[in-house]
């Protein structure tokens, strides 16, 4: 029996990963979204792709969860993103109140699936996500560290001139401008970028790497989608193969660290059972300052949504 895959969202991450997805043919897939047809629509134009892909997975879309029952994995896309003049609390308002339901709506449907978080603000929402299901952490995380340390990757190979295939490296640490790239941990062809690159040079990229975001949306006008849905469906497929990739993303942290209850940028071994391991890294004094105060603003941001959910219940033991 082929696996199931709920894809909740049909903006440009949702509709961009339901087409990797697709063409991955890593399992059957439910598209779902609020708008009427938007996600029928969208389902239908992949399942007409897939004489061209030769692949045979039946692709629904759906306005409910009902079609979404006994999914193996669902990834959440939808989500507002943050207007000019936005504060962060209206933010979470409006985000909060899309994403409290639809995991509601999860949990009753897909009471074993496991859940991969993709909207912003990333690790509140992952919070927020874990809090109204009581899932075990392992079940519940979120993606950025895979998209951040892509762009990381992405921005050393451009500047060494080598293929993207052959850097290694990770970031930790909150989505956005508190990330923590290791750049010690770097390597091209097994090299120390360090020994490769100018400080100034790896200082210029670390700092392009925690505003690519908000450089792509400089030029578009939106936010970026390809590599957002590209990163999710790495960690869609490292599940149900059962990969056990080591890859950095938005894990519960429980005294790792030296924080507790917030979801935070860590490498992790991601595999069928979800978040499998957390790995904690030596850091030095500098990299101890920056993850120390990526720890402290995503706290005041889950702070903040813990005041603005309805209530409720507190964790007893875990699904």
């Amino acid at each position: 029996m082929r696996k199931k895959i709920t894809v909740v969202g049909c903006g440009r991450v949702g509709e961009t990963l339901a087409h990797i997805l697709a063409k991955k043919a890593l399992g059957n897939l439910v598209l779902v979204d609020i708008v009427p047809n938007l996600a029928a629509g969208k389902a239908l134009d992949l399942m007409e792709l897939r004489p061209i892909d030769g692949t045979d997975i039946e692709i629904v879309g759906t306005t409910g969860f009902a079609e979404t029952a006994g999914s193996d994995v669902v990834v959440v896309t939808s989500g507002m993103p943050r207007k000019p003049g936005e504060s962060r609390e209206d933010l979470l308002k409006k985000n909060i109140a899309i994403v409290k339901p639809v995991v509601e709506e999860i949990v009753k449907a897909s009471p074993n699936a496991i859940l991969i978080m993709v909207a912003n603000p990333l690790d509140t929402m992952t919070w927020v996500a874990r809090k109204v299901s009581g899932w075990n952490r392992n079940r519940v995380f979120g993606m950025a560290g895979i998209l951040d340390t892509a762009r990381l990757r992405c921005f050393l190979a451009m500047e060494l001139g080598c293929s993207v295939k052959d850097v290694s490296a990770f970031v930790l640490g909150g989505h956005g401008d508190e990330m923590v790239p290791l750049l010690r941990y770097a390597t091209a062809g097994g090299v120390p970028v360090e020994k490769l690159l100018s400080k100034e040079k790896i200082d210029a990229i670390v700092k392009r790497t925690r505003g690519a975001g908000g450089e792509i949306v400089k030029l578009l006008g939106f936010s970026a989608y390809f590599s957002p849905a590209a990163a999710a469906a790495e960690m869609v497929q490292a599940v149900l193969l059962d990969e056990k990739r080591i890859v950095p993303c938005a894990a519960y942290l429980d005294g790792e660290y030296g924080a507790k209850d917030i979801y935070l940028g860590v490498p992790v071994l991601l595999g069928a059972g979800g978040v499998e391991k957390v790995f904690e890294l030596d850091l030095t004094a500098e990299e101890k300052v920056m993850l120390d105060n990526s720890v402290k603003l995503c706290s005041e941001s889950i702070a903040e949504a813990r005041k603005l959910m309805v209530p409720v219940p507190e964790l007893v033991g875990t699904r």
